[in-house]
């Protein structure tokens, strides 16, 4: 076995990263990483009607935004297929493999006995050891696996622990098809091999191909990598991941407003722990991420969690590059047209300074847009039903007191508009927050958003002080 780490992510190009796909990428990564290896990236494009450039560009796309990129250019599985059927003719030469000719009636019958005998079906072997001169003329032969007849297959996994298949249920399984085309089960093993891989890390759905793979390993005198089977992601009800639980692609997460950060910290949390740990930055899931600390049961999908914690990160995150995400993700987030009401250099310059009060409120740069949209609000503003009451219900009367009160204040700042509207509500007599509502609804149309006086701060003093007046006019 070699000595450098190679890992694989092998999705098939039929549709988008979903979020159990990426999951597997990330272990992949991060046991790589961890052992100053490598991940690479195979596209088993073998379906030809289902396979799509499309698919293959979403799924490096979404593998570049969640900072999984591959360490070299992704393999298609189906470009090597001249390959795959070289190692075929290697195994027919060596007495490993042999041609079938066995018809289709005659393996419909073959499961029809199975399906009466209450056994599941298998190939019987008729082929296995006859002469290839009692072949029908014109018919095009399958090659199959001279698999073992007795004992059994083990294999040792990191996850599940040891498995063993008893050879007998293996059977003789199909290599190549009779038009040449190579099977996934043979194309999987050839491809592994020959990019070097040493660990597979791939979910538990693929546990029943693993004694069939090792036994074409072995027949070709090969080192069977190491191989961990990770538990399937379910929803929360335990059921199997649907699109109502969270099957999504990873894009739609980035359109959901969650940050990179936050999506690997929860994906990571799906089926491995270290300790309690639930906040877990990306270095230090490389240091404490190994296979045998997986759990063998389902992991469960919760988006209040991963919410809460895209929260943590959005309140962990540097405010430049929370407007360097906001604007980044401007033709991704369904609100995002709020941040093209400005020119670029306006909408960042508004953004940052509004940041440190919008960020604490957040828990997606969904959210986060929401709560910026007064920045970018053409006047007069649309007034949410509940702004509405307030100014309706006094309101009005006390941003008119207010107005020319503003109108003095030079410099313009949060201190010194605070310290205005303290003293306006004491003489008033009414409470500090019965001033600062109707100040809020009047500036956002909204009855929630930032600090009222960040707001004030930020919006600066000729855009407050329209906004004001125009609902006292």
């Amino acid at each position: 076995m070699a000595d450098t780490v190679v890992t694989r992510f092998a999705p098939s190009p039929t549709g988008f990263l979903h979020i159990g796909g990426a999951r597997t990428a990330l272990f992949n990564w991060l046991y790589a990483r961890a052992r100053g290896g490598k991940m690479l990236l195979r596209i088993e494009d073998t379906d030809r009607a289902r396979s799509t450039e499309e698919a293959v560009q979403a799924i490096i796309d979404g593998l570049d935004w969640l900072g999984l990129s591959a360490d070299e250019p992704p393999v298609s599985q189906f470009q090597r297929a001249e390959r795959h059927r070289q190692v075929v003719e290697e195994m027919l030469a060596k007495g490993a493999a042999y041609r079938c000719y066995a018809s289709q009636a005659e393996l419909d019958e073959m499961r029809e006995t199975a399906k009466a005998e209450k056994r599941p079906p298998r190939y019987d072997g008729r082929w296995r050891d006859r002469d290839p001169s009692e072949a029908p003329a014109g018919v095009a032969p399958v090659i199959r696996l001279r698999a073992p007849l007795e004992g059994e297959t083990v294999v040792e996994d990191e996850v599940q622990g040891t498995v063993r298949f008893p050879n007998k249920d293996l059977d003789d399984f199909v290599l190549l098809r009779s038009d040449g085309s190579p099977t996934y089960m043979l194309a999987v093993v050839v491809d592994d091999h020959d990019m070097g891989v040493t660990h597979i890390i791939r979910g538990d759905d693929h546990l029943t191909n693993a004694g069939r793979q090792t036994l074409i390993y072995r027949a070709m005198g090969w080192d069977v990598p190491v191989m961990a089977h990770i538990p399937l992601i379910h929803g929360p009800d335990g059921a199997k991941l649907s699109k109502r639980h969270g099957a999504l692609g990873v894009d739609a997460y980035r359109a959901m407003g969650y940050l990179p950060v936050a999506l690997r910290n929860y994906l990571v949390r799906l089926g491995w722990a270290h300790g309690d740990e639930e906040i877990i930055p990306t270095e230090k899931m490389i240091e404490w991420f190994d296979l045998p600390q997986i759990n063998k049961g389902a992991a469960r999908f919760d988006f209040k969690k991963l919410e809460a914690i895209n929260g943590h990160w959005i309140r962990a995150s540097t405010d430049a590059d929370l407007v360097d995400a906001l604007m980044a993700s401007r033709d991704i987030l369904p609100n995002g047209g709020i941040l093209k009401q400005a020119d670029e250099a306006t909408t960042r310059e508004r953004l940052a300074e509004a940041m440190p009060g919008l960020k604490d409120r957040a828990k997606t740069l969904v959210e986060l847009a929401d709560g910026a949209a007064f920045l970018f609000a053409a006047r007069p503003l649309a007034m949410e039903e509940k702004a509405e009451a307030i100014l309706a219900d006094g309101g009005r009367q006390v941003v008119a007191d207010l107005l020319p009160l503003f109108q003095a204040v030079e410099p313009w700042s949060a201190e010194a508009l605070e310290a205005i509207v303290r003293d306006y509500a004491e003489t008033a007599g009414i409470k500090l927050g019965k001033a600062a509502q109707p100040l809020r609804a009047a500036l956002t149309g909204r009855t929630t958003s930032p600090g009222v006086f960040d707001v004030l701060a930020v919006l600066g003093k000729s855009e407050s002080l329209a906004r004001l007046s125009d609902q006292t006019g």
